[in-house]
């Protein structure tokens, strides 16, 4: 975790500047403003309908599937405009990866569940895509689980298995974000505690960010924590900061269970 005393020291990834989204006429996102570090693992928390799944998945456009949906405001990656006119969804959603609450590995065997990706972005080559697979598996902490049954169905394995698969399939394509939407609430504990230490090692390389209900999850693996409520932010800092001196009587509130 960062020493609160230090000053940061990675660029901003992310940014957020007087964001608003809607649905059709249900403003679920209202005045957001927040930047999120490179190559950190940056925690949103909040109550249930508070509006962090959707801010999650405007980063990739995600949303864009849905009709009447209004965004406005400033969302950057590297300081360029994810929703200027003539930007490259598809590249950005490759920059952007997204890793879901509930596993969902294609019906198709491991190894093509992972090799999906970078065939889409046109790598053909056999060995190529042998390599790229192979070092996705190694980098979400699952190849010496299924190095020898590549060819099975990926919807028989066990749900931790299938989360780090889908883990590894964002990863093939080499993003540079990874959005995780409470990625652990459906695995027992042993595969969330692997979920978790997977978090903590692929931040070396990627910026994370995470949405969980679970404080000690949020404590446990994030470098920063913010609180969203009603669609607004309440408070964000080191999360070292928010679970002991937060600024905001809400976020105290929020932490130790006397809402939400």
């Amino acid at each position: 975790m960062l020493n609160p005393k230090t000053p940061e020291t990675k660029p901003v990834k992310l940014s957020v500047k007087d964001m608003h989204f809607s649905y059709g006429e249900k403003k679920v996102l209202d005045g957001l403003s927040l930047d999120i570090h490179a190559e950190r693992v940056t925690a949103i928390i909040g109550p249930s309908g508070c509006g962090k799944s959707t801010f999650l998945k405007c980063f990739n456009r995600i949303h864009e599937v849905a009709s009447e949906v209004k965004v406005g405001g400033d969302m950057q990656i590297d300081g360029i405009d994810i929703y200027r006119g003539g930007i490259d969804v598809v590249d950005l959603r490759r920059r952007i990866g997204m890793v879901f609450q509930k596993p969902n590995p294609f019906p198709k065997s491991i190894y093509e569940n992972v090799a999906y990706g970078p065939r889409l972005f046109g790598v053909k080559d056999r060995a190529a895509l042998d390599e790229l697979v192979e070092d996705a598996l190694r980098k979400a902490a699952l190849w010496d689980e299924v190095k020898d049954r590549l060819k099975e169905s990926a919807t028989g394995m066990s749900g931790g298995q299938q989360q780090r698969l889908c883990i590894a399939r964002a990863l093939a394509v080499s993003p540079e974000v990874l959005l995780m939407d409470e990625p652990c609430s459906a695995l027992d504990p042993i595969a969330t505690a692997k979920i978790e230490e997977l978090i903590i090692e692929l931040k070396e390389h990627l910026t994370i960010v995470i949405v969980t209900h679970n404080m000690q999850q949020a404590a446990r693996v994030s470098d920063y924590t913010a609180l969203f409520w009603l669609g607004r932010l309440v408070e964000m800092d080191l999360t070292e900061r928010i679970f002991t001196t937060p600024r905001e009587r809400m976020t105290e509130d929020y932490i130790t269970g006397r809402f939400g």
